[in-house]
């Protein structure tokens, strides 16, 4: 089992990933709607120059690759468990660490990779769009809030104004 030790994590992390797999590329635009604190960096192994990648291409397209701030490297589900933390979603990580979890994940991640282009795409391809439907209302919800308070004059507004 992959250590899901979580806590020495370094952000901001580097994901490479492959942007022309719709599973990948789904997921991927899932973290980056959360990341408003600008912790995690993503690269498309499928187009990107690779030269700085901690692999070769061939197992960048395999597996997800992260490199963390202080240049440790992590890969598939250890990544992933990652770049959760990265926005703030502390409960996958720790949710990933549970021992029966965690030993079904390694076993399931490496199947998933390797057959990611033969999984039947519509109900993989609405369940991920639903989340990130799910991500864009909540900020849209928290952007009318802040314009509200700030239309209010409210202390809560947290735009920086003229003085």
């Amino acid at each position: 089992m992959l250590s899901r030790d979580t806590a020495d994590t370094r952000f901001p992390l580097t994901i490479y990933y492959d942007a022309s797999c719709r599973m990948c590329n789904a997921e991927m635009r899932h973290l980056m709607l959360r990341n408003q604190a600008g912790k995690l960096i993503f690269i498309d192994a499928s187009t990107a120059d690779l030269s700085e990648a901690p692999a070769d291409k061939a197992a960048l397209m395999q597996a997800i690759h992260g490199v963390g701030a202080d240049g440790k490297v992590y890969t598939g589900v250890d990544c992933l468990t990652r770049a959760y933390l990265g926005v703030s979603w502390a409960w996958v990580p720790r949710l990933a660490g549970l021992p029966l979890v965690a030993d079904a994940l390694d076993k399931l991640y490496p199947l998933l990779a390797r057959n990611r282009y033969r999984l039947p795409l519509a109900p993989m391809a609405w369940v991920l769009e639903q989340g990130l439907q799910c991500t864009v209302r909540r900020q849209a919800r928290q952007a009318a809030a802040r314009s509200a308070a700030c239309a209010r004059g409210s202390d809560a507004c947290d735009i920086d104004r003229p003085r």
